[in-house]
């Protein structure tokens, strides 16, 4: 049960930079280059919620549930967190 982080193209489309939003949500620009490029096991939910009204999106808009055996579908520049 992959989860593919679409954060890059949530920023993207809000012409938002890391530095910035790391600094506004209080987390490292490591951390949220690790979350970008799906390199996490975990979230937490002030995390998410954070980011979700820093970018006035929702959940939606950067974590995408993607069902076993279609993986290989999705383009290689998009990272997958496993279970």
């Amino acid at each position: 049960m992959p989860i593919i982080v679409r954060l890059d193209v949530a920023m993207a489309r809000r012409k938002v930079r890391s530095n910035v939003l790391a600094r506004a949500i209080g987390i490292s620009e490591t951390n949220l280059s690790l979350l970008k490029s799906g390199k996490v096991r975990g979230l937490r939910l002030a995390t998410l919620d954070a980011i979700c009204r820093y970018l006035d999106c929702t959940p939606a808009d950067i974590l995408e549930f993607v069902p076993d055996g279609e993986v290989e579908q999705v383009a290689p520049s998009k990272a997958a967190v496993r279970r």
